[in-house]
């Protein structure tokens, strides 16, 4: 015997021209002319999802500056790496991010980038013979701006800038953390012991890293504390370090009684992970503000983001 089917002759029907839709024709995109504008190609996306998003997230910071609250711009060291140094210090330049903040392989690289112009060495093959992260001059320097910071009054990354500077980096011109030093803005370092190649050299100190990286949690606790009403926060590439940082700072600028609320928060990056979705993107904003999560490669995704700011500032 077959076996039983539904039978469909009473189903309810209705008409898709009476129902209401999600997509309309007029947000659709056009087709992109050769030799046009940034803005004319930008106004070509979709408004839909993440096109929509893209222009949402750019537009926050816009708003930001205009209010005068601050756009913090946190960052992994595949963002150096792919090359978004010299895009990200222009934004900082036009007043468009106020505190950047990363993790230490980011100043590693950027380090590399400015004395020789290279980074991003061939993990496998020097790890076989032990050499990995063996460089002594990237590690010199390094260390050498966390005991500076240590026995002074300077951040981590402030310190490391300043080195950069003083000694005449080749490359500095395209350095973030050099540029942040000659903008006056903090750059701040939060180091985990052991994940960075310097931590590997006798250069190393684990008092002078720990006093050095914890000012610059202040530092950038500070910053968040003012996030309120207006600010943006913006993660690019840290899967880990900078959203579990960023979660604590918020933490203590609300214990402290700041009224950090009605902010934007972005995550950017290639692979949407757990900690930056709930600690930048959901957690943060969950009674107000808005949080965007975004995928894409840094190197496509931040130089589009900086285009759609300049263009909705002009």
């Amino acid at each position: 015997m077959p076996f039983e089917e539904i039978n469909l002759s009473k189903i309810i029907t209705y008409s898709a021209a009476d129902r209401s839709s999600k997509v309309t024709a007029h947000l659709e995109g056009k087709p992109p002319a050769a030799g046009m504008s940034m803005k004319k190609f930008l106004e070509c996306l979709p408004d839909v999802l993440k096109a929509r998003e893209l222009k949402a997230v750019a537009a926050a910071v816009v708003q930001a500056r205009e209010k005068g609250k601050p756009v913090i711009a946190m960052l992994g060291g595949h963002v150096i790496k792919t090359g978004c140094s010299p895009v990200l210090a222009d934004l900082a330049e036009k007043g468009f991010v106020q505190h950047f903040a990363s993790n230490g392989s980011a100043a590693v690289h950027d380090t590399e980038l400015a004395f020789c112009g290279h980074t991003s060495e061939d993990v496998a093959a020097h790890l076989e013979d032990g050499s990995f992260g063996m460089a002594a001059d990237t590690a010199g320097m390094i260390n050498e701006a966390a005991q500076r910071a240590a026995r002074g009054k300077e951040g981590f990354g402030e310190a490391l800038g300043g080195l950069l500077l003083e000694k005449k980096a080749p490359y500095h011109q395209r350095a973030l953390l050099a540029r942040c030093k000659t903008l006056n803005i903090p750059y701040t370092l939060h180091i985990a012991i052991g994940t960075d190649i310097v931590h590997q050299h006798p250069s190393a100190s684990g008092a002078a890293i720990g006093q050095a990286s914890f000012r610059d949690f202040k530092i950038f606790a500070a910053t968040v504390a003012k996030l309120g009403q207006g600010g943006v926060v913006l993660n690019f590439g840290s899967a880990v370090i900078m959203p579990e940082v960023f979660l604590k700072a918020l933490a203590v600028g609300r214990n402290l009684g700041h009224k950090i609320t009605h902010f934007t928060t972005a995550n950017f990056d290639m692979i949407q992970h757990y900690r930056p979705r709930v600690n930048v993107v959901e957690r943060p904003v969950l009674k107000s503000g808005r949080g965007f999560a975004i995928t894409g490669h840094h190197e496509i995704m931040i130089p589009l983001l900086a285009a759609a700011i300049y263009e909705m500032a002009s």
